[in-house]
């Protein structure tokens, strides 16, 4: 089984295809949308994939032939938990999720696998202690 990260770049008339339909119907892939915006002009929709490696390689070919563009993400965050001071300034930039105060302590929490890597925390914080690698 392969996970990747995702974001699929829609035309707006194409916004209304069932391409996710299909991913999940077509080529048994597993979705979980993260993030999804619509303006004007273009349809942006980040997302996790799961599935066999030939699966998502025939479901990102199906993509493409929609005109629907893509690109994988490689990157991701690193937080040094350890020299954190849990101010919370990362939540503020952070379109995700991925970063929240746990109420319960007021402890910063980080979800890898809600995590874009668009790496607002990185020039955020404070500390210079959250990263961008690969």
């Amino acid at each position: 089984m392969k996970k990747i990260k995702v974001t699929f770049y829609y035309k707006t008339k194409d916004v209304k295809k069932p391409i996710t339909y299909h991913l999940v119907k077509d080529y048994d892939l597993r979705i979980n949308i993260l993030h999804a915006q619509i303006d004007n002009l273009e349809g942006k929709l980040f997302m996790d994939i799961w599935g066999k490696k030939d699966n998502i390689d025939k479901a990102l070919e199906f993509v493409q032939k929609e005109g629907v563009k893509y690109s994988i993400f490689t990157k991701s965050v690193i937080w040094n938990e350890s020299e954190c001071i849990h101010c919370g300034t990362c939540t503020a930039v952070c379109p995700t999720g991925a970063l929240v105060m746990d109420k319960s302590d007021w402890t910063l929490k980080f979800d890898r696998d809600r995590c874009t890597a668009c790496e607002l925390c990185v020039k955020e914080c404070p500390l210079q202690i959250i990263q961008a690698g690969f």
